[in-house]
């Protein structure tokens, strides 16, 4: 599957938005407040947004919260369902854009929009060509017991597990080596 610079970028936006919820009542929200927001805008050079507000706030935790959803569908047609969802309020409207030094690429929502129309139209737009292409599995969470941070899935063989294999997969791979070795120690 060719994922063009645009997409990826967008692929990793809707990845860390999702991952800014917290998974549990004790965690923190990555997106509890206005300053949050505006330095997850400036880290992802998300373009054409004005000064934020705490609507904006408001309406990219209401469209986090359906990405979500997006990437806990248990099938393309439900995962479609939703991503049509979000590209429709959203209001698209493609257009080709060289802009900041960047090729031409495409831009999914209107010059102007909010930035969470913003969010809904690109990322919802990547998430709709790993539906298309039949990839939609690759939209994961990680398998870890205690993380059920999102992922996207990009290697050859489709056999990524953890969100991170440095954190997650190797604390899992350690934790089992350990208890073969105090089983086999007896």
């Amino acid at each position: 599957m060719l994922i063009t610079h645009d997409t990826r970028c967008a692929l990793d936006t809707v990845v860390d938005l999702v991952n800014t919820a917290p998974e549990d009542g004790a965690a923190p929200d990555g997106l509890s407040d206005v300053a949050l927001l505006t330095d997850f805008v400036r880290n992802h050079e998300i373009s054409d947004v004005g000064v934020l507000s705490e609507f904006d706030l408001s309406a990219v935790r209401k469209i986090r919260g359906r990405f979500t959803a997006v990437f806990s569908a248990p099938d393309p047609r439900t995962a479609a369902g939703l991503i049509n969802d979000l590209v429709a309020a959203a209001g698209t409207t493609p257009r080709l854009t060289d802009h900041d030094g960047y090729d031409w690429h495409v831009h999914y929502f209107a010059p102007g929009a909010s930035v969470a129309d913003h969010l809904a139209a690109d990322c919802g737009m990547a998430l709709a060509f790993f539906v298309v292409a039949g990839e939609q599995e690759r939209l994961r969470r990680c398998e870890a017991p205690d993380c059920r941070r999102a992922f996207v899935d990009l290697s050859r063989n489709r056999s990524r597990r953890y969100c991170d294999s440095r954190t997650c997969g190797n604390r899992l791979h350690v934790a089992a080596y350990r208890a073969r070795r105090k089983e086999a120690a007896g």
